[in-house]
């Protein structure tokens, strides 16, 4: 069987509801792991065939130490300022991957049109390291800073996931 790892990046929590309704879309099709960035392993295990990686959108991109302590200091919460995905993604070996790469955000839904997107970012930065899509990058959306995610964006995400899931199991990626 297919399998996937979900790692986050999360503040306020909404990232990480995202990312536990992709990986329940993805459950439809393969095993999958999710962890917060700050626990995931520093390289992924082999028989990992799918990488989905998330954060919220912070000045345009992936977070960075400075607007992660920003997050903290308007409620989000503390310990995870000095790792994030960017960082995560970084760190990764370069190389050519045997596994597929998707990646998602959380954005506020009033600058939808603005540019920047951390889900943009992030694979982009895997590319770099050797990764090849299985998606283009999906934003989904927040109110506000802080939160609530936006009506019918987990019901999304777990379509997303599902439709991942989907494309994994029909092109043979095992």
């Amino acid at each position: 069987m297919t399998k996937a790892l979900v790692v986050f990046e999360s503040m306020f929590g909404n990232t990480e509801q995202i990312a536990q309704a992709v990986a329940e879309g993805l459950r439809a099709s393969m095993s999958v792991d999710v962890t917060e960035v700050i626990k995931a392993p520093a390289e992924p295990p082999a028989d990992i065939s799918l990488i989905v990686v998330g954060g919220p959108t912070e000045a345009f991109s992936m977070s960075r130490t400075k607007t992660r302590a920003d997050a903290v200091r308007q409620g989000g919460r503390p310990g995870r300022e000095e790792f994030g995905i960017r960082e995560w993604i970084e760190g990764l070996p370069p190389g050519r991957s045997s596994a597929k790469l998707a990646t998602f955000d959380t954005k506020i839904g009033r600058m939808r049109r603005l540019a920047g997107s951390a889900a943009k970012g992030a694979a982009k930065a895997g590319r770099h390291h050797g990764f090849d899509l299985a998606l283009p990058p999906e934003n989904f959306f927040v109110r506000d800073i802080a939160g609530p995610l936006v009506d019918g964006e987990l019901d999304r995400a777990r379509a997303w996931g599902q439709r991942l899931g989907e494309l994994m199991s029909s092109s043979g990626n095992r």
